[in-house]
């Protein structure tokens, strides 16, 4: 008799600090910058709003079906997603999937979808782009006035700056 192979882990049994940290960082952003592929493997990057708040290892995107992300997301899945704002970063790395979904659409939709769309979020023209974190690297730098002391600190001590947190956080 052969054993089962032991389940995968669940998203609670990764790395749950850094998954906490990651979401406190994008917490309320409501911008991301979406990197997918051309055919010819070259890059391209688009400002993107993301419409999940609660960040649980997925984001959620509305998209044109017939735009040039939805191709490419269906020709080569991997992406990545970026957030910044003043003195954090963080970089999400996943895969993503198109996906027609007209509950998880209406879950989803909002004033700014409507007003961007011109349409209901069961129109055939809307997708939802999912990306599934497999990684994420994140950068959490102190506040201005705290860069400013660690960098006069350092220039008469002769150390380093203190940078802030840097991590990467696997899925």
């Amino acid at each position: 008799m052969t054993e089962s192979p032991a389940p995968a882990p669940a998203l609670a049994d990764a790395d749950a600090d850094g998954i906490a940290t990651v979401h406190e960082l994008i917490k309320g952003q409501r911008t991301a910058m979406l990197t997918t592929h051309h055919a010819d493997g070259s890059i391209v990057t688009r400002p993107m709003a993301c419409q999940e708040a609660e960040f649980d290892g997925s984001l959620w995107f509305f998209a044109f079906s017939d735009s040039q992300k939805v191709a490419q997301i269906q020709a080569d899945p991997r992406v990545n997603v970026a957030f910044t704002q003043e003195g954090a970063w963080v970089s999400l790395t996943g895969t993503a999937e198109v996906v027609h979904d007209e509950a998880k659409a209406r879950e989803l939709w909002n004033p700014f979808a409507k007003a961007w769309f011109q349409c209901e979020p069961e129109d055939p023209k809307v997708a939802l782009i999912r990306v599934d974190s497999t990684a994420a690297e994140y950068w959490d730098a102190p506040g201005k006035p705290a860069q400013l002391i660690s960098t006069l600190k350092a220039v008469v001590t002769g150390s380093r700056p203190d940078d802030g947190g840097n991590a990467t956080v696997q899925f």
